[in-house]
């Protein structure tokens, strides 16, 4: 079972700027909290928080967030309340403690439910996304120990774990939590699955191994001699559960699988990954068609790499990933690798980006800037806000905006043809101003001619004024802009 001097040895192996007299503090805060109660393991409570505080700081996350971690289940399962949290650890160490504790009210019960909890935990994450992270954190200790608990339990966790929290983890491009969170639940929900494909790769595990093992020193040799840098170079095996996706649409056929094994190669400089691209084709003959360049186009959650298939030793093929240090850190960790900085040292957000689709674009900055102690509140979200459509699409519109802005940004058939709306299922005025995670829904009616232009008194976005105004009755707009003009 992992001790305080576990945690303090993460942080210092981390490099981590913290105080770790106030993690001392906090261990022994929640230790005294807990006192007396155990987990279904038959562990002391404490070691829960604990490992949720190990996950976190090997995450590289801010001291006011290893201090929630320990401290997230108190107000919940003990006597001690959130004031007494914020009179010892501060506001913002409280504020991501009553996050936690409102996330933890959410309980799944299908997947109907599933737009609703997505929503509420988008919420959430907009009012300080270090939330999720704790919740990443505290999901992954509790599928870690599943065996605990009774049947129906775990495979409640689990189904909630594999459709709500791991596309989540996804999202954000924090591989380095999904894949666990994934494989974890797989087990639980699909054991026979779960047990044949291990049996399946354990079949091969030596030869997979030998094969890595001689690739990763030939490869290395070429490099060396081309004087190429290896900052690492390494193996990976593909996670269980995204590998069983992909057997699902190639018949089962493992053969037909080319990134089972994968060789990882981190070299300093974008011009290194491609000299080494030549270097890797030059020594093993390319797979076609199966060399993806994620540097120059990369995904929508930010993942950068090449990505190259060759064939070696007696036919068998291995995906070659190629990327820099920076690119690395993307991969594991998503968007705790890309927080963006104004000069007070708060985090900024890129207004131009798709919030949910781009996430992880964030401009990235050093990890051990001193401002990361300071705040990581989101404060752009301040002055904008997050509403949802019926099917759980996100929409960021300026703050207090209305029915319309809505319906205009969604399509401009449905502004025009707009005569009510449903804001949380409840009928609404159409000049309603919005909060952020309210769902909307517009009632059109397709005979009404075009937009109201009584609607200019109470629009919010340019968009949608000027598509009233374009839409409207040219001749009574031009009327209006007269009498304007008088």
């Amino acid at each position: 079972m992992s001790t305080l001097n576990t945690l303090l040895q993460v942080i210092d192996q981390e490099k981590l700027k913290v105080d770790k007299d106030m993690i001392r503090l906090a261990f022994e805060f929640a230790e005294s909290a807990h006192k007396g109660q155990t987990r279904k393991t038959g562990e002391p409570y404490v070691s829960h928080p604990l490992e949720t505080a190990i996950t976190l700081a090997r995450l590289r996350l801010d001291q006011e967030t290893i201090i929630a971690g320990l401290l997230h289940d108190i107000p919940e399962d003990t006597s001690v309340t959130l004031a007494e949290i914020e009179k010892n650890f501060g506001k913002n160490v409280a504020h991501l403690v009553e996050g936690i504790t409102k996330l933890g009210k959410l309980k799944y019960r299908g997947i109907e439910r599933y737009v609703e909890n997505l929503r509420k935990m988008f919420v959430a994450m907009a009012a300080d996304i270090r939330v999720i992270f704790i919740k990443f954190a505290d999901r992954l200790h509790n599928l870690r120990t599943l065996d605990a608990l009774e049947n129906v339990k775990r495979e409640r966790i689990a189904r909630e774990t594999l459709e709500i929290y791991a596309p989540i983890a996804n999202r954000l491009g924090v591989w380095q939590l999904k894949g666990e969170l994934e494989d974890l639940s797989f087990k639980y929900l699909y054991p026979k699955e779960y047990k044949d494909l291990k049996n399946r790769l354990d079949a091969n595990f030596s030869e997979r191994r030998d094969m890595l093992a001689h690739m990763k020193h030939e490869a290395s040799k070429a490099l060396k001699k081309e004087n190429i840098q290896i900052l690492e170079i390494s193996g990976r095996t593909k996670d269980l559960w995204s590998l069983y996706k992909k057997l699902q649409i190639r018949n089962n056929e493992l053969e037909r699988i080319y990134d089972i094994v994968a060789l990882r190669i981190v070299v300093p400089t974008i011009a290194d990954c491609y000299k080494t691209l030549g270097v890797i084709h030059n020594k093993w003959r390319p797979m076609p068609n199966r060399l993806k360049d994620y540097i120059a186009q990369p995904k929508p959650n930010g993942y950068q790499s090449l990505h190259t298939t060759v064939f070696c030793e007696r036919g068998k093929t291995v995906e070659i990933q190629i990327r820099t240090p920076e690119m690395h850190r993307t991969s594991e960790i998503g968007i705790a690798a890309h927080w963006h900085y104004d000069e007070k040292g708060s985090i900024k957000f890129d207004k131009k980006l798709e919030w949910v689709q781009e996430l992880t674009r964030w401009q990235q900055e050093l990890l051990d800037n001193q401002t990361f102690l300071d705040s990581l509140k989101i404060d752009v979200f301040q002055d904008r806000i997050f509403v949802f459509t019926p099917k759980g699409d996100v929409i960021d519109l300026p703050e207090s905006s209305t029915p319309i802005d809505f319906a205009y940004h969604i399509h401009t058939k449905i502004g025009d043809t707009s005569t009510g709306a449903r804001i949380n299922n409840q009928i609404a005025a159409l000049e309603t101003p919005l909060k952020s995670g309210d769902m909307v829904e517009i009632i059109t009616d397709k005979n009404r001619k075009g937009p109201n232009l009584d609607w200019l008194k109470f629009v919010k976005t340019r968009a949608a004024r000027d598509k009233i105004k374009a839409n409207s009755p040219k001749g009574i707009w031009q009327a209006l802009k007269g009498l304007g003009k008088k």
